[in-house]
């Protein structure tokens, strides 16, 4: 199971190159924004809370497809691109095991718990 669903999110992030494709924006571009997404970590830096709130409002793909499709709609290209960069992002995460956050720490995911384990 844990295989096809990586596969699933890859395909989800091919989705999100096409996407990006049809914006008209230079290959470029893609690669360098789309670590972007992960500076909403920086809430952290105040506590987990802050951190997980953060952090889950740009990797959730509903979020960013609601920004796409506002883009769409109002004919904003930058909104489209923000919305393709958080979708493509938030795909590649889960494909690497990193899920939404919860309020108890960094390392606890919807996905599981990430990290190494601490021995006491």
């Amino acid at each position: 199971m844990k295989n096809l669903l990586k596969a699933e999110e890859l395909a989800q992030f091919g989705l999100g190159i096409y996407l990006f494709s049809l914006t008209g924006y230079s290959g470029w571009i893609f690669p360098l924004v789309l670590l972007l997404p992960d500076l909403s970590m920086i809430g952290y830096l105040k506590n987990a809370k802050t951190g997980a709130v953060l952090y889950n409002i740009f990797h959730h793909k509903g979020i960013a497809i609601l920004i796409y499709l506002g883009g769409v709609y109002s004919n904003i290209s930058e909104m489209e691109l923000v919305g393709i960069v958080l979708y493509s992002h938030s795909c590649m995460d889960r494909f690497f095991g990193y899920g939404l956050k919860y309020f108890k720490g960094f390392s606890y995911t919807n996905l599981g718990k990430i990290g190494k384990i601490k021995n006491h």
